[in-house]
């Protein structure tokens, strides 16, 4: 691949990966995502752009709102709705940034794209499978959020930023005297800049989740909850009520409409279920292996063993009990610092 379109936000790590590959001979162009609509990514677009004039290199922004919109936004409402805590960056990245991005990139003749994620993209010489493997930097990995990418989308992305880490990225940055240099990291969903999750998924959906009981897990009404979607498993804080002793969501029935909560040592299990698999450096599942596994994203990967539960799910039991097994969040697999896949906990 000789000429690739970066994705860039604005931020100091997709400049660097531009800078990055300019310096190692590619002919580079620079593109924007309009993704929150109403004007909401114009700061984003105009730093871009502005990097993107200092380095001598074209840009463009696409608005793909309404893919958004739908891929990302409606399946992060929908997965609170079920009960679950969806990952938004997962499906973001799967649909958006290396779904309609590198498809807009091959029509406009690009050969590939890149980003400014942490993480290595490699090649098994006897099966031919691309991999996806982890950052030097372990601190800021990225691969639990890229676990969804296929084969095709590894062959034509590049990560240059996987050797790196942020205080290299600056520095470099401030040599180029970019303007972005200084500017800190988002550390909110891009849609919901405040936080308000719930506030987010009623406006978007247009609905109200009413009040429901607490319960034990004999089913015991222990109190009121201000709406199913304002909780998450392993939450402790924020429940409105107090019960005289550290209580904590243990999880969630739908249907009830009712939230259960429970001592610390009920949020601890030794089997994470996902559906919605993909397999990146092995074509398939057939017999137990061992492995490490992640269920959050900040989180160590503990040791266990994978297999498949029919033919859409794979499970992993773990060595030691983990906490907070989360419906709606990401079972990602390693194999060492290789991604061998991952699925959405069931």
């Amino acid at each position: 691949m000789k000429k690739i379109l970066v994705g860039m936000s604005g931020g100091v790590d997709s400049s660097a990966a531009a800078l990055v590959l300019k310096e190692q001979g590619y002919e580079v162009g620079g593109c924007t995502l309009k993704l929150c609509g109403n004007g909401g990514d114009i700061n984003g677009v105009s730093e871009a752009a502005a990097v993107c004039e200092k380095l001598g290199i074209p840009h463009c922004s696409i608005d793909l709102y309404e893919k958004f919109r739908t891929d990302v936004m409606d399946r992060f409402a929908e997965g609170y709705i079920e009960g679950g805590t969806p990952n938004p960056c997962i499906f973001c990245n799967r649909y958006i940034k290396f779904g309609e991005m590198l498809d807009r990139a091959l029509k406009l003749g690009y050969d590939g794209i890149a980003t400014g994620h942490y993480a290595k993209i490699g090649r098994d010489e006897k099966t031919g499978r691309y991999l996806l493997i982890r950052s030097a930097d372990r601190k800021k990995d990225q691969t639990y959020v890229l676990y969804g990418m296929t084969q095709f989308q590894l062959s034509h992305t590049l990560f240059p930023l996987w050797d790196r880490n942020k205080e290299q990225n600056r520095a470099l940055a401030e040599r180029y005297g970019l303007p972005n240099a200084g500017k800190p990291d988002s550390q909110d969903i891009c849609f919901v800049p405040d936080g308000d999750y719930a506030a987010f998924i009623e406006k978007h959906t247009e609905k109200t989740f009413p009040e429901g009981d607490f319960v034990d897990r004999s089913g015991n009404v222990m109190g009121r909850h201000g709406g199913i979607i304002r909780y998450t498993v392993g939450q402790r804080k924020g429940l409105g009520v107090t019960f005289g002793k550290p209580v904590y969501v243990c999880g969630k029935d739908v249907q009830k409409n009712t939230v259960i909560l429970g001592d610390s040592e009920d949020l601890f299990t030794t089997e994470a279920i996902a559906e919605d698999v993909n397999l990146i450096s092995v074509p398939d599942i057939s017999e137990p292996v061992r492995i490490t596994a992640k269920t959050r994203y900040n989180m160590t990967d503990t040791a266990g063993t994978l297999e498949r539960v029919g033919d859409s799910r794979i499970k992993v039991t773990f060595d030691v009990p983990q906490r907070a097994v989360t419906k709606g969040q990401a079972l990602v697999i390693y194999d060492g610092d290789i991604v061998l896949g991952g699925g959405k906990i069931i």
